[in-house]
């Protein structure tokens, strides 16, 4: 039996809390929570700007002319295709139309995945960072094919959700906990949320980010996260990073949400504390959820990103379901400029 002193320090007896250090709950939590979903339900339409979403055509072509190379797709929301050393890896692939137990009730996307699940191309392993209906979508789950053959790799007690899917490969993952696939190395690292699928088992189940890393480049996936001093040490023990994706939405008001979404501001100052060299902006545009305006987000990101030294060059806003390289990982840069 663990004792309490052999105990990791975000253990309970019962399940996991935010590390040392991170931003406290607010006590008037239902009352927000019942503010919150009032707005989201109400909220059903808005104005999309040209362009912020590929036609299937432009996604697919984008997909096969970076065919070999390292890149990354962005599916919308939180979710992402990452091919990486010749892996293929798919992210937190919230892909369905409601974040909710119920398809036709509760929050509704407003703009398409960039991809359906039946058009991803095959998928080598399936990274989710923790339970909540936008990041943990059964119906995109349920939906992948070739399950016994999918490398799922997720954070301690959500291995059960996925073997009774038929998924066979699973690993769960505390912590500072690694697990390979192929020539990936996947590490789960501390983020500051919380989880729960009913009203019964809340953190139940572990959230986390992940360091995602080849021989030559190395991601951060921030998963969903506020802002907290870890981070320091995130980037202490495990940076610099080529790319570090980042949620930037989901933050209004920040009584309520400030201890489980970090503002487009923060996410920068994370990206400074993990020693990104460059940074997406995730966790937007997809699904209203707080009461924030929905295209709100990417304007901040962008300032503060300015004000931090960071380019458009190095800050990506991306369209849903575009894709791009990802930049020259420092161990191949560090090679390329010795010859």
């Amino acid at each position: 039996m663990t004792t309490e002193l052999e105990r990791p320090s975000h253990h309970t007896r019962v399940g996991f809390r935010n590390p040392a250090g991170s931003p406290e709950r607010l006590r008037q939590r239902n009352r927000l929570l019942k503010f919150l979903w009032r707005q989201r339900i109400h909220a059903r339409t808005y104005d999309v700007p040209a362009g912020h979403v590929l036609p299937m055509g432009a996604v697919l072509y984008g997909l096969d002319a970076a065919l070999g190379h390292d890149s990354v797709t962005w599916l919308g929301h939180a979710a992402f295709l990452v091919r990486l050393a010749r892996q293929t890896v798919l992210i937190d692939p919230f892909l369905s139309e409601y974040a909710s137990p119920v398809q036709g009730i509760g929050p509704r996307r407003f703009t398409p995945p960039g991809l359906p699940a039946h058009a991803l191309p095959a998928i080598d392993a399936l990274l989710v960072s923790h339970n909540h209906y936008d990041h943990l979508d059964t119906e995109t789950i349920e939906a992948l094919p070739h399950k016994a053959h999918v490398r799922v790799i997720v954070p301690l007690g959500l291995g059960r959700f996925f073997r009774s899917r038929g998924y066979r490969l699973v690993t769960e993952l505390d912590w500072h906990h690694q697990a390979s696939t192929g020539p990936l190395t996947v590490t789960a690292v501390p983020a500051i949320h919380r989880s729960a699928r009913t009203l019964i088992d809340r953190n139940r189940t572990l959230w986390a980010g992940f360091v995602i890393e080849s021989d030559e480049r190395r991601l951060y996936f921030g998963g969903d996260t506020g802002y907290g001093a870890v981070f320091t040490e995130t980037g202490r023990r495990y940076g610099p990073f080529d790319l570090a994706m980042l949620g930037i939405g989901c933050y209004a008001p920040r009584a309520a949400m400030h201890m489980n979404h970090a503002n487009p501001e923060e996410a920068i100052q994370i990206a400074l504390d993990l020693k990104a060299r460059h940074v997406i902006g995730m966790h937007w545009g997809t699904i209203v959820m707080t009461v924030e305006p929905p295209f709100e987000p990417p304007v901040r990101f962008r300032k503060a990103a300015s004000h931090a030294g960071f380019t458009a060059e190095t800050a990506w806003l991306m369209k849903v379901g575009e894709t791009r390289l990802v930049p020259m990982g420092a161990k191949r840069a560090a090679a390329a400029a010795a010859r």
